[in-house]
């Protein structure tokens, strides 16, 4: 019988036939060892994650907008040259 996974580099690699046949196995792994790929026909297919990875990729992360404006405040000579500035199309570009 052939073994049910096979390291590929940090996660293992299951055939779906093993992964199907050997469930738990798959989510403890998963759990302790992290993502578990699972191919079908030996062909990528799905990824299985414990909850703490999978909460961890869909958490709602700050935009850039709210990174800026959480900040540090600009220093007053940053914020002086930024409102002077040129704002037409067709302003002079220093090179």
């Amino acid at each position: 019988m052939n073994a049910p996974a096979k390291p590929t580099g940090d996660v293992t690699a299951w055939q779906l036939q093993e992964a199907k046949a050997r469930f738990s196995e798959l989510v403890r792994r998963a759990q302790d060892e992290g993502p578990q790929h699972v191919s079908v026909r030996g062909e990528p297919a799905a990824v299985v994650l414990s909850e703490q990875d999978y909460q961890a990729l869909t958490a709602k992360r700050p935009s850039i907008v709210d990174h800026i404006l959480d900040g540090e405040p600009w220093p007053d000579d940053l914020v002086e040259m930024i409102n002077d500035r040129a704002r037409g199309p067709d302003r002079a570009v220093d090179v």
